[in-house]
């Protein structure tokens, strides 16, 4: 960096400080990325027919809004969403109570989207978006969705849009990049 001319170091110096406070927060204790694909609980090794795994009574349990908060939900959906029981997640998001949080609706797109319901799994990535356009993995699935439909333009635009908004070390940017087959010509 010595060897670089003063006006560029400046230019490096702003652009690290720029991508530093763009970079999303984590709480302490937190793993760094949060779009990671969830680890298996009892809710997928232990409970079946849709039920959720009650920590507190240690046992599964039907879900009902009034049994679980809105991040318990979220946290079961995206367990069975990867898990293959598209169904069993979409039936746990229809009860969290905030059905704009982009973390619900971008799940609802995902189960959706993997059940064969490709329309309405890209019209609730939109309203993920429309709700928070930095939520990256919502940009990552939804390109992953287009390219599954051969929109490889799109799915590049989402790829820049995670890279744009801090998120070029993420999975999401990394699953994206990976369905693009390594594709970086943007």
């Amino acid at each position: 960096m010595h060897s670089m001319p003063r006006r560029f170091r400046g230019l490096l110096l702003a652009g690290c400080i720029t991508v530093a406070f763009s970079a999303p927060a984590f709480a302490a204790g937190e793993e760094s990325d949060e779009t990671k694909p969830p680890p298996k609980t009892e809710t997928t090794t232990k409970c079946a027919d849709g039920k959720i795994w009650d920590k507190k009574r240690k046992e599964c349990v039907t879900p009902k809004k009034s049994s679980f908060n809105d991040d318990d939900l979220y946290k079961a959906a995206r367990e069975f969403a990867y898990a293959g029981q598209y169904q069993n997640a979409i039936n746990v998001l229809t009860l969290a109570s905030d059905q704009n949080d982009p973390r619900i609706l971008n799940y609802l797109g995902y189960a959706n989207r993997k059940a064969g319901r490709m329309e309405l799994g890209m019209s609730y990535y939109r309203k993920a978006l429309q709700a928070d356009a930095n939520y990256i993995l919502a940009r990552s699935y939804m390109g992953q969705a287009l390219m599954e439909q051969g929109d490889v333009q799109g799915a590049r635009v989402q790829l820049v849009e995670i890279r744009d908004r801090g998120g070029e070390n993420s999975w999401a940017y990394r699953s994206l990049l990976q369905s693009l087959n390594g594709y970086r010509t943007y």
